[in-house]
């Protein structure tokens, strides 16, 4: 087959490719879905955007503290395999969770026991945990290097995607036919994303047996991120715009509470900032943002953080949608860039390692940044919250340009693989 790294449907030539793209497709949308119910039932339930934000930080507890290990097993084992009993756990803890929504559904009182809850959503993060690094680092051995931009522009299309879908059908699932059947759909998606997994050709590559102790080999990842500028500043700014911009866990109070609407809105909410990311992506795979990338990627991270300080003054439905699809295009080149510069600057050995740093920066952050927000609408205010957490975006993104001088000369185009550390 050949396959030409200015053709914009390269990665999609490859069949294994394709197979994981669709695997990712039933995930994403299954973890959608799984949202916004979850969300919905929790806010209603309590009232409390305090219970949105401890949501997040049950998923990242997990997500954290298995990182590193997961990431040094995706580098020893199999990683189709530890996909596959990851995504096979997560399967397990989604029939939990579905089977104590209709206990509660079922039940008499009004009153919502939470700890269950909290309880699947903490082994959705372990399953997380394990199926992150395996995933980024399978796709990085199947498709060759020099297609490595395309492969990550059409990951991230298909996240956004499904995450497009997800939420808009999780809301409306919710709204017409109840928690139970969108759950149910929950534990559907993640079964035929386990069955296209399984016929995704892959041996694993062989390397060199180190003799490092598993004290160096578990941290290894992390020292190689922080020993490249412009990888630990893509990584930064990405953890720094969710944690302090993102407002997707804030979205059922907006919803409820500032644009007085119901869950199929909230769906088609969060459903927006994966509208302008999808759109934006198809954009990149015909136009890769190869040239002025660390200027590129600051602006599109300050971008972010002004789309939500817009957002948290609107009291428009409309122009709420416009502004959350404007945020996700920011977010698509944010995360084409930081996609393309780990693959490109990380050894085959160290794909698991790297990609559990990336994990716990980015991953996490994003339930880590929901507890902050919800802690933040706690004692702030919804609407001064989300403003603060843009603010500080646009902070941030000053002090990396004023900080990491390389990150804005970096080119993908110029330096490739030649980046100096």
């Amino acid at each position: 087959m050949n396959i030409h790294s200015n053709d914009p449907y390269a990665a999609l030539r490859i069949p294994s490719f394709r197979r994981i793209l669709l695997g990712r497709l039933f995930l994403t949308l299954g973890i959608q879905i799984q949202a916004v119910s979850i969300g919905w039932l929790l806010y209603i339930k309590t009232g409390d955007p305090l219970a949105l934000g401890l949501s997040g930080l049950a998923e990242a507890i997990p997500y954290i503290t298995t990182s590193m290990f997961s990431g040094y097993i995706a580098d020893t084992k199999n990683r189709k395999h530890v996909l596959m009993g990851a995504l096979f756990f997560l399967f397990l803890a989604s029939i939990g969770l579905l089977f104590q929504i209709m206990s509660d559904l079922n039940a008499s009182t009004q009153s919502l026991n939470t700890l269950p809850y909290y309880f699947a959503l903490f082994c959705v993060g372990l399953s997380r945990g394990f199926m992150g690094p395996s995933l980024q680092a399978l796709w990085a051995d199947i498709v060759p290097k020099e297609i490595y931009h395309n492969a990550a522009t059409w990951s991230a299309n298909l996240f956004n995607f499904a995450a497009v879908s997800g939420p808009a059908i999780g809301g409306l699932m919710y709204g017409f036919m109840g928690p139970i059947s969108a759950n149910i759909a929950v534990c559907v998606l993640l079964v035929l994303s386990l069955i296209a997994f399984t016929f995704v050709r892959y041996v694993r590559p062989q390397h060199k047996p180190s003799n490092e102790s598993l004290g160096h080999k578990l941290t290894a990842g992390l020292k190689f991120v922080f020993s490249h500028q412009v990888l630990v500043g893509a990584m930064a700014l990405d953890m720094f715009a969710v944690l302090f911009g993102g407002a997707l866990a804030l979205l059922p109070a907006f919803t409820k509470d500032v644009l007085f609407l119901g869950p199929e809105a909230l769906g088609i909410l969060r459903a927006s900032p994966f509208v302008g990311s999808l759109l934006m992506g198809m954009y990149l795979a015909h136009h890769p943002p190869i040239g002025q990338t660390g200027k590129l990627l600051l602006i599109a991270v300050a971008g972010f953080g002004v789309c939500m300080i817009a957002f948290a003054l609107s009291n428009n439905y409309y122009l709420s949608l416009i502004l959350l699809a404007s945020s996700g295009a920011f977010d698509n080149i944010s995360m084409v860039i930081r996609g393309s510069i780990a693959q490109l600057l990380t050894p085959d050995e160290m794909r698991g390692r790297v990609s559990a740093v990336n994990g716990i920066f980015i991953g996490a952050s994003n339930e880590i940044g929901a507890f902050e927000s919800g802690l933040a609408a706690r004692f702030l205010g919804l609407i001064p919250s989300v403003i603060a957490g843009g603010s500080m975006t646009l902070l941030i993104v000053a002090l990396t340009s004023w900080r990491l001088p390389a990150m804005r000369s970096f080119s993908i185009k110029e330096h490739g693989m030649n980046q100096d550390r």
